[in-house]
């Protein structure tokens, strides 16, 4: 059986189509600011919502498997971080310093796995699905607190106050517009889940439309400040580069480690998937509040980037473990030869 590429995910081409209207057609002045404030709270309605689709029930179905999840949190908050660092050092000289794109590369590598793709990939490949929603819920959650600690200690400088650490404003920003609205987002479960469950397209929607929200505001303040006269095209082909590396050295370590470790199949599948993935949904709306509105758009260049890769290689991963075990029950369920 032959293996389709999958095509451009819809929601990238809403996302070029974004930057391409902040290019043409920026907010300034007083546009701006109001678009801060609609930004700011699409980012809280967006955590919000992240917090109420929180099952609880589906993160105890996998918590067991301690193992896996511990292997994934070291993929996604130690192994990517190093990685991370390490091509920022590297990359000096390649890329202008002042495009901020090795810094966008190092904020990729801070951020939480994916949820819904991670989930998706994984039951594609008739992985364990169980352990993969709680590893992929898990990472995100600890991102929220992890993530920003991590910008303090890597990117302080950049990061909003600027003095080599996330000062206190920035703390309350990020509690007030990510950490508080997750978590009553998640108290509110005995009242929402049911309109969540009655309309996940609806609440599909408003997600990604307070991340396009969010990418518009960004970019167009990064075009304000010159963006596209510092971007060449040569720079986005190296992070495309880049990004592949990430990502191809992300899939071969977790997939190495997972054999190493005697994992199964099926718990091998959960941790390359969830291993692997870097979280659009969260990363967008995190660098909006950590970093002063000029860098958040060449900051998640990289990113956007990462996400559409990610996708197209994972799909084609997810159907070769897939045919993998179609061929192994063809061949059990084959008479054996007289």
């Amino acid at each position: 059986m032959r293996l389709k590429l999958p095509g451009l995910d819809p929601f990238l081409l809403f996302l070029i189509g974004v930057v391409a209207l902040a290019s043409v057609l920026p907010c300034r002045g007083e546009g701006a600011v109001v678009f801060g404030w609609i930004t700011n709270a699409a980012i809280t309605l967006l955590f919000f919502l992240h917090g109420a689709k929180l099952s609880r029930e589906a993160i105890l179905a996998g918590v067991g498997h301690w193992r896996l999840h511990l292997l994934v949190a070291l993929s996604t908050f130690v192994l990517f971080p190093a990685l991370g660092l390490l091509i920022r050092f590297a990359g000096q000289g390649w890329i202008d310093p002042r495009n901020h794109l090795l810094d966008g590369l190092l904020f990729l590598c801070l951020l939480p796995s994916t949820v819904q793709s991670s989930i998706a990939f994984t039951s594609i490949a008739k992985g364990n699905v169980p352990a993969a929603v709680c590893s992929a819920t898990l990472s995100n959650v600890a991102g929220v607190f992890i993530t920003p600690v991590m910008v303090g200690v890597t990117m302080g400088a950049l990061a909003k106050g600027g003095h080599g650490g996330i000062d206190l404003h920035s703390i309350e920003s990020i509690a007030l517009q990510l950490l508080l609205p997750f978590i009553l987002g998640h108290l509110s479960r005995p009242l929402t889940t049911a309109f969540i469950t009655r309309h996940k397209t609806l609440v599909g929607r408003v997600d990604r439309s307070s991340i396009l929200l969010v990418v518009y505001t960004a970019f167009s303040a990064a075009v304000v400040e010159g963006l596209w006269k510092r971007l060449s095209a040569a720079d986005i082909a190296l992070v495309l580069v880049l990004d592949g590396l990430l990502l191809g050295l992300a899939l071969l370590i977790t997939t190495a480690a997972s054999r190493l470790l005697r994992f199964n199949k099926a718990d091998e599948i959960a941790i390359v998937f969830c291993g692997s993935k870097k979280s659009l949904a969260s990363g967008v709306p995190m660098a909006s509040v950590l970093f002063p509105p000029a860098l958040v758009g060449p900051l998640i260049v990289p990113l956007m980037l990462f996400h559409q890769m990610q996708l197209m290689v994972c799909a084609v991963m997810a159907r070769r473990y897939a045919a993998g075990f179609e061929a192994e029950a063809a061949l059990d369920a084959a008479p054996a030869e007289a």
